[in-house]
Parts: C-alpha cells; structure tokens; sequence
C-alpha cells in the first residue's frame, strides 16, 4: 500500500511539473488538401521565369517562343473554364494545376539543357 502512494505521490509530483498545454495535448493532424498558390500568381511566376531566361541568355528565341506559345494556350484555356461558369470547379483548378506544373518542369528542363543564346 506504501509504494502505491508513493507511486501514486511521485507521479502527481511529475506530471503538476510539465503543465501540458492544450497545444501539447492535442495531437497535431497533417493537413487534408494542400494550399493552392492563386492561379495569377503561378502566371506571374512563371512568365517571370521565361523573361529572366532570356535576359540571363538561358533560353534561346525559340525556346521562349514555344514555352510561351504554350504559357498563352494555358491562359486561354483557363479564360475558357472562367467563362463556363462563374470560378472554377475542383477538376477544372486540378487540370490548370497539372498544366501549370508540366509548362514549370519544362521551363526548368530547358533553363537548365546547357544550350545558350550566343
């Protein structure tokens, strides 16, 4: 009976020692979907990303000229899904998404081939 009170006695001690705040109580969830940048601000990023290309001579005339071709078909489209209905729908943002990042991968594919404007 002695050692269970003492037991008992040292983990009130301890515990009353950490005060455990409700921050630490709750276990922290990882978060269901992912933040979205905004549609304008992938745009500017990455037409950004082709005109500092061509100033750094990373990317040829013709290179920039097709990575924009496809960067303006992109903003069509996009102006395409607005007009259907007003915003977008889930499926429409994830396609735009998808389109974004594969025009992304291959400004970075051809800032990076080795091949320069002069």
């Amino acid at each position: 009976m002695k050692k269970l009170t003492l037991m008992l006695a040292g983990l009130g001690i301890a515990a009353s020692a950490v005060p455990m705040t409700a921050a630490m109580a709750a276990p922290h969830p990882a978060p269901a979907y992912q933040a979205w940048q905004s549609i304008n601000g992938r745009q500017a990023n990455l037409e950004a990303r082709i005109n500092q290309g061509v100033r750094s001579g990373q990317l040829s005339r013709s290179e920039a000229a097709r990575l924009r071709a496809e960067f303006n078909s992109l903003t069509r489209l996009e102006a395409q899904y607005r007009r259907s209905r007003p915003g977008l729908t889930l499926a429409e943002r994830r396609d735009l998404d998808r389109r974004f990042d594969a025009l992304s991968a291959r400004i970075r594919y051809q800032k990076h081939d080795r091949e320069r404007r002069w």
